[in-house]
């Protein structure tokens, strides 16, 4: 496979992400919010490769820094919710945008999604109503002979600051912009909520996924592109662990296609059920058996489980935003 192709997968892969439900009753405006198409798939592609993407949230101080995210992107961050319970069309997953957006004064990065969305609303006309409904779900489990996987390290402790000497750099955050960078036969993404993840070519031509750092609750939003209904964590695990997952390039694909059609190339198809476009169906024979066997290898088990699952229903939204 070549190389930019490989890359556009992981870019796609870094995109993964997502909260419960949330809103806060107060409206909160950014004091100022640019909106600028993001550039085309061929200069990304040069980003990637070079390791200069611009991709995720970055918030320094009252800068709000948002690069190539699409509208199914900013409406998750918006509600606080995961790519499954958004119910929206297609084609929302296809414009991206940078945002620079700055926040007023007295405001803090805890109320970033609120201001995203008004902007949603104002700028790009969003209407939404709630919905809650039982659906076919994979319930993550832990196997019956018991888990394969280590507890990622503690982090260490951040030296404080000395009157007479620097200040010590920010900790990382999970919504830094997600950097990748080209390391041997692979690459290493870096400022994600999964730690670092190394992404390397495997036998069979697989994909090798090594995160550092992965909550469960992460692990099953990581695996629910790959499958035809959501995967919800009821593993009752805390704390993070060290995963890795080996992915067929052909499921690669898909994913890639369900997240983000222009990643994945031209023309690919729209975005199924475990990629965030409705609710899941029910399927008579669970998909992805490639994929169940690498949740397995880690002592853990899908299991096909009813569950409620709240979502957010796009009842309107525009193509462009108003004009800045």
């Amino acid at each position: 496979m070549p190389s930019h192709v490989s890359f556009r997968l992981i870019a796609s892969l870094a995109l993964v992400s997502g909260a419960a439900l949330g809103q806060a009753p107060e409206r909160l405006s950014f004091e100022v919010a640019s909106i600028k198409p993001a550039p085309p798939l061929s200069q990304i592609a040069e980003q990637i490769e070079s390791g200069k993407l611009h991709l995720g949230t970055s918030i320094e101080g009252a800068r709000v820094d948002i690069g190539f995210a699409s509208l199914a992107e900013l409406i998750i961050q918006a509600y606080k919710i995961k790519p499954h319970q958004l119910t929206a069309p297609d084609w929302i997953k296809q414009e991206r945008f940078d945002i620079l957006a700055k926040l007023p004064d007295g405001s803090s990065r805890d109320q970033v999604p609120e201001m995203l969305q008004s902007l949603l609303v104002d700028r790009f006309k969003l209407a939404i109503h709630r919905d809650s409904k039982e659906q076919s779900v994979y319930a993550l489990v832990v196997g019956k002979n018991g888990l394969k996987m280590k507890e990622s390290p503690p982090e260490p402790d951040t030296p404080a600051a000395d009157a007479n000497g620097p200040t010590p750099p920010p900790a990382a955050t999970p919504d830094g912009q997600v950097s990748i960078r080209q390391e041997g036969g692979g690459a290493m993404i870096s400022g994600g909520p999964n730690g670092n993840v190394r992404m390397t070519m495997g036998e069979n031509g697989s994909m090798r996924m090594e995160m550092s750092k992965v909550s469960m609750r992460r692990l099953a939003d990581v695996l629910t592109p790959f499958m035809d209904r959501p995967v919800i964590d009821m593993t009752e695990l805390k704390g993070n662990y060290q995963v890795t997952l080996e992915l067929p390039m052909q499921e690669l694909m898909n994913m890639a296609r369900a997240m983000a059609p222009g990643l994945a190339g031209a023309g690919a198809p729209g975005f199924g059920p475990g990629a965030g476009a409705g609710p899941a169906t029910d399927a008579s024979d669970p998909s992805g058996t490639s994929m169940f066997q690498a949740v397995q290898r880690l002592g853990l088990k899908l299991e096909s489980r009813k569950a409620p699952v709240e979502s957010i229903v796009v009842d309107r939204v525009e193509k462009t935003p108003t004009e800045n």
